[in-house]
């Protein structure tokens, strides 16, 4: 009976995860580019009653006798499937159709460089004035990175109402005849083999871990299908409201039976305290 209590404070704890990961998701649904997040769980140890050859003869049996001990979070896994696009009047708001991700210079690295770019899905970009010139920033002033992995600047003559992108992500400047031509500065996008394992830092930043893999520049990489550029548009998050709440109420449930639990464990125990000879 005392194991039983611990077993379900288990399963309390894992729920209570459970739900902070959905009430997360929930508090980001209007957040560009976000992923959802998913919880996953699996057992603890389990503590052998019987085993297959504990009988009084020494025959073997075809089952044991095992008792979970509770569970545990087992990772909590951001779902990386393609968001809406929604419509922006801004010509720095830019969306990407596929696995891609926007590549942003990190003012405070760490000393070994190991995460000097930082990575991205909000699209939400601004044209900042700088001692250079015009760079296309976050709206955190952290400098959009090109595909040779150097910040997106224009001298001031440039007038950036007037920048456009094709789907490639090349910066097209019109000329005296108000042809577009390249600029050549194309913005930077990149893939990773598992991005599910970045590591995220806040404010919708991402940096690149040996689980996720190390960058791949579509630019000039091998990443199979490339990734598509949007201007005028945002990436809404992938967050699914109705699915999000049937999981709040699960997880709910799960929490209510296991709460059950330990007090029918407490229950049982008063009794077997209370027995009389």
């Amino acid at each position: 009976m005392v194991r039983s209590l611990y077993t379900a404070a288990t399963g309390m704890m894992a729920q209570q995860t459970n739900v902070d990961t959905i009430a997360n998701n929930l508090s980001n649904v209007n957040t560009v580019g976000y992923k959802e997040e998913v919880t996953s769980f699996k057992s603890l140890l389990y503590q052998n009653l019987q085993t297959r050859t504990t009988s009084a003869n020494g025959e073997e049996k075809p089952v044991s006798a095992q008792v979970g001990l509770g569970s545990r979070v087992s990772a909590i896994t951001s779902q990386y499937t393609q968001g809406a696009l929604n419509a922006s009047d801004s010509n720095t708001d830019f969306a990407i159709l596929g696995n891609g991700f926007f590549g942003v210079e990190n003012p405070n690295p760490a000393e070994d460089g190991s995460d000097d770019t930082l990575y991205t899905r909000n699209g939400n970009f601004y044209f900042a004035v700088s001692t250079e010139g015009v760079m296309l920033s976050t709206a955190d002033g952290y400098a959009v990175l090109s595909s040779d992995g150097q910040p997106i600047v224009f001298d001031a003559a440039y007038d950036p109402s007037k920048l456009t992108i094709d789907s490639s992500g090349n910066i097209l400047y019109p000329d005296d005849t108000n042809n577009p031509q390249l600029t050549g500065v194309k913005i930077g996008l990149f893939q990773f083999t598992n991005p599910s394992g970045l590591n995220k830092t806040g404010d919708s930043y991402l940096t690149a871990t040996d689980a996720s893999g190390i960058a791949l520049n579509e630019d000039i990489d091998d990443v199979g299908k490339k990734s598509v550029l949007k201007q005028n548009y945002l990436e809404a998050s992938n967050v699914n409201v109705a699915t999000e709440m049937v999981n709040l109420i699960t997880a709910q449930r799960a929490y209510e039976l296991c709460s059950k639990a330990i007090t029918t464990s407490d229950t049982m125990m008063e009794q077997a305290n209370n027995l009389k000879r």
